[in-house]
């Protein structure tokens, strides 16, 4: 996921995102569920052109690291996954798949929970072109 991230270089006007994105995701990471923490706004790849809040979600330093990072990978943390996965937000479902498809690589807890995830048509589409990245 980071390499995706890093080509097309972050929106610098994301702010304007953050009340709602903090309304939405409860002040919790929207990937590993962590409170009480500082959050940041993460774009989803492919970033298009323009901001936009669909491929926007909030998420722990923690989390951020590891997916920017992902030879530091911490295969544990994300076993949070299993409640992610589910989220009605497509961008945080997309976003846990292809992380969880990273850990699957290693760790057959992962694999087998990436076989029971279910995904729409458009969200299919979207880990694929986030995976070819």
């Amino acid at each position: 996921m980071a390499r995706g991230h890093s080509r097309h270089g972050a929106h610098h006007n994301l702010n304007h995102f953050g009340k709602e994105l903090v309304r939405r995701c409860s002040a919790h990471c929207e990937l590993c569920d962590a409170q009480g923490v500082k959050l940041k706004i993460y774009e989803v790849p492919p970033i298009p052109a323009d901001a936009m809040l669909d491929h926007c979600i909030m998420i722990c330093e923690t989390c951020y690291e590891q997916i920017e990072k992902p030879k530091r990978l911490d295969a544990d943390h994300w076993r949070c996954l299993y409640n992610s996965i589910w989220n009605d937000t497509p961008a945080v479902k997309v976003a846990a798949l292809a992380m969880l498809d990273q850990v699957a690589e290693r760790e057959a807890w992962a694999a087998e929970l990436r076989e029971q995830a279910y995904m729409e048509p458009e969200e299919e589409a979207w880990l694929e072109e986030l995976e070819a990245l």
